[in-house]
């Protein structure tokens, strides 16, 4: 079984995405280690909260969960209720209520779980502030990381150039890509963006998932997408574990924090311009048609 840390900021996308992991994890294809989680869509404490409602929904309740750092490096940190609802998962309501986690305990998951499997996977669905955190403080790193973050030559989703997770912490990005020992696979919102839900996939998926898709729905609706739903994290999910056919190319990538006009905008160097060593392979495309079924063969256990 593939080893998984998840580190994620639970809103509705990777609310999914978790949910896949566990139907994969019950079915015995992936060890879900831990659920480690930042401030992005929702507060750090709050997205811990949404996580564990989810396994629990899952019927994972041995999966420990730890909120990691309350904030960004570097600047203030904003969330989006507007996209993910109050609470993170839209018109969903639970009472989940974590015992207020120690400290240090985010990061006692992550060096436990690194020490006991070589081949750890690291899957960063939110902005990348605990990994940069972890990347200042320890000198050993799980053997992959995948991050969902970041646009190419390619429109932002929070100002015309960058994505979200990049522009909530930005210094958290460039830490990441400065000091990753391996390149990092990058799921950037050029290939996110195709893998989409609709209202005519509710049926096929768990039901308390639906009232946080109707939210994500009427937001995308909102922004002039259509009603439905961009599921960002479970297209990066299944990326790192090669469940959907996907191509990539190795790229050095930077991201820009000190102009605040185009702060969190990335940058890859596809020439080597900069004559840097590669820190990053871009998927570039993905299967996504085969991510729908993948999804909905997996998580069919649940309904």
């Amino acid at each position: 079984m593939r080893p998984i840390l998840l580190d994620c900021d639970t809103g509705i996308d990777d609310a999914v995405a978790l949910t896949y992991l566990a139907c994969l994890h019950s079915q015995g294809s992936i060890n879900l280690a831990a659920v480690t989680t930042t401030a992005g869509n929702t507060s750090a404490a709050q997205a811990a909260m949404n996580s564990r409602f989810v396994l629990d929904q899952c019927s994972l309740v041995d999966v420990p969960v730890a909120a990691g750092c309350a904030e960004p490096l570097e600047v203030p940190l904003v969330t989006t209720p507007e996209t993910h609802g109050p609470l993170g998962v839209g018109y969903a309501k639970h009472s989940v209520d974590l015992p207020p986690a120690r400290p240090g305990e985010w990061m006692r998951l992550w060096d436990e779980a690194i020490h006991e499997h070589e081949d750890l996977h690291l899957i960063v669905t939110g902005p990348a502030t605990n990994l940069a955190t972890y990347m200042q403080q320890r000198d050993r790193l799980p053997t992959h990381i995948t991050l969902m973050g970041g646009a190419y030559l390619y429109p932002g989703n929070t100002t015309p150039t960058a994505e979200w997770n990049s522009w909530v912490d930005p210094h958290a990005a460039q830490v990441a890509f400065k000091h990753t020992p391996t390149p990092i696979t990058v799921c950037s919102l050029e290939v996110t963006e195709q893998m989409v839900i609709t209202p005519d996939d509710l049926p096929l998926l768990p039901e308390f998932l639906h009232p946080m898709l109707r939210f994500y729905f009427e937001f995308h609706q909102a922004q002039g997408e259509g009603y439905q739903a961009q599921i960002h994290d479970l297209l990066t999910c299944m990326v790192a574990l090669g469940t959907v056919p996907y191509q990539a190319i190795p790229v050095t990538v930077d991201v820009e924090t000190t102009s605040q006009l185009l702060r969190g905008t990335t940058v890859a160097d596809f020439k080597n311009h900069w004559g840097r060593p590669h820190n990053a392979c871009l998927v570039r495309d993905a299967d996504v048609k085969a991510a729908k079924r993948e999804l909905v063969g997996v998580v069919k256990q649940l309904l």
